[in-house]
């Protein structure tokens, strides 16, 4: 089978096409047809830290990506929710000893994978798995309920416009942050009200938004320093999640409002063998939910095919993209 494979790790490690042997069936798991992966951000720290400073990364030479659509082409043993033919997707390889997605076929874990949105095709499902389990985890451990005032920073990204949709289809009133420019539609097409953080201050669209009183969940897909802002506009015994918590902060802030801090790292059952089904399951209700209507990926205008890996990490590098960046098999 073709794949694209780096044979170094670093910022300027290249991708190169090669042939390795088809991979074949074992117990619990499928062989997947892959037809489209796509990029998110974890993968370019990868590709550009390799295994001493990020020690999820996989042995060089090394197959890359993590999300995926596919057809199924073979099914191992015990495996009884799939069959040949069927179309799926996951979040099922590219880290420690399992191997990515940016091949003609990949070996994946039942328990990683769910039947594919009816509703969405093979291009804009491999968006969806990384990011729509994140944002769902990440809202579910928050206790999210009907009517309540949620904050997400971020919403027009990779995992917040998800967390936007998602919240408003549990029924809460979704207020989310962003930049300005083409982001503020994005939100607003998703029900969310907007707002803009370079003009409005915490302290101001908490008063305007809230009374006062603060957002009773908040959803951090930004974290890093923006945690400040978090502990800020929240309501107190507010919940927040993060995706983002690779610092030292002080939490005096969040001590006297009694916040809970839900830190949310998706990689955790793919890197641990650890409650993998979990994952197969978030995926098949993140299914009903697009089916539904309520849920829809946002990808970059941009495309990409096989052989044009790197220029797919350059994108979402860049910070240019709008919406998730999808390579085509």
């Amino acid at each position: 089978m073709k794949a694209m494979i780096l044979n170094e790790y670093g910022e300027n490690a290249q991708f190169q096409l090669t042939e390795l042997p088809k991979p074949s069936v074992k117990p619990g798991h499928v062989v997947v047809k892959v037809a489209a992966t796509s990029v998110n951000t974890v993968d370019t720290m990868i590709r550009q830290l390799g295994q001493e400073n990020l020690p999820i990364s996989p042995d060089l030479p090394a197959v890359l990506g993590m999300d995926f659509a596919g057809t199924v082409e073979a099914v191992g043993e015990g495996v009884t929710n799939f069959a040949p033919g069927d179309e799926i997707y996951g979040c099922a390889g590219g880290l420690a000893g399992l191997q990515g997605t940016l091949a003609e076929y990949m070996l994946a874990d039942a328990r990683l994978i769910a039947h594919k949105p009816r509703s969405l095709s093979m291009r804009q499902a491999a968006a969806l798995p990384l990011v729509g389990i994140t944002a769902y985890e990440g809202l579910q451990r928050t206790n999210i309920k009907p009517d309540q005032k949620v904050l997400v920073h971020g919403g027009a990204g990779g995992v917040g416009h998800v967390a936007v949709q998602l919240a408003r289809h549990f029924g809460a009133q979704v207020y989310a942050t962003c930049s300005g420019g083409k982001q503020v539609g994005i939100i607003e097409q998703y029900g969310a009200s907007v707002i803009n953080y370079r003009t409005e201050k915490v302290s101001e669209y908490v008063a305007k938004h809230t009374g006062g009183e603060g957002f009773q969940v908040i959803f951090d897909s930004v974290g890093g320093a923006n945690m400040i802002k978090s502990f800020e506009a929240a309501a107190l015994n507010a919940n927040i999640a993060t995706t983002v918590s690779l610092l030292e902060l002080d939490l005096t802030p969040a001590h006297f409002k009694g916040l809970s801090i839900h830190i949310v790292f998706m990689l955790i059952p793919m890197l641990h063998d650890y409650k993998r089904d979990e994952h197969g399951k978030i995926l098949s209700n993140l299914a009903k939910i697009v089916d539904s209507g309520a849920l829809k990926p946002l990808l970059d205008e941009n495309r990409y095919g096989l052989t044009e890996v790197g220029n797919a990490y350059a994108r979402l590098t860049s910070g240019q993209a709008i919406g998730k960046v999808v390579v085509e098999i």
